[in-house]
């Protein structure tokens, strides 16, 4: 479905901003986030496989569900840990023979 970085970068910025849109509809939008927090959970682990998807997804659905914790971008922060703050492909700097 999404395989650049970039794509999936549009993805989480667009579907954070859905997430966030239930403000737009005080009272009721609350009532939304029941709806949208399976949702959103699942679609995490379709953009994110592995076992960071896996927990970005429940944390998306806790987020979710939670009132007033819309606005954190979790999507958009997962994609920051996954291609920017994620640095576990890089070698050691110092490569020490094993025995």
């Amino acid at each position: 479905m999404f395989q650049s970085k970039k794509s999936k970068l549009f993805a989480s910025i667009a579907l954070d901003l859905v997430g966030m849109s239930s403000y737009i509809l005080p009272f009721l939008g609350e009532t939304t986030d029941l709806f949208w927090a399976p949702i959103a959970g699942y679609l995490m682990t379709l953009l994110y496989p592995g076992k960071t998807g896996v927990a970005a997804g429940i944390i998306t659905t806790i987020e979710e569900l939670v009132p007033g914790m819309d606005i954190i971008p979790t999507f958009t922060l997962t994609w920051l840990f996954t291609y920017v703050f994620n640095k576990s492909d890089q070698k050691p700097t110092i490569d020490v023979p094993s025995k």
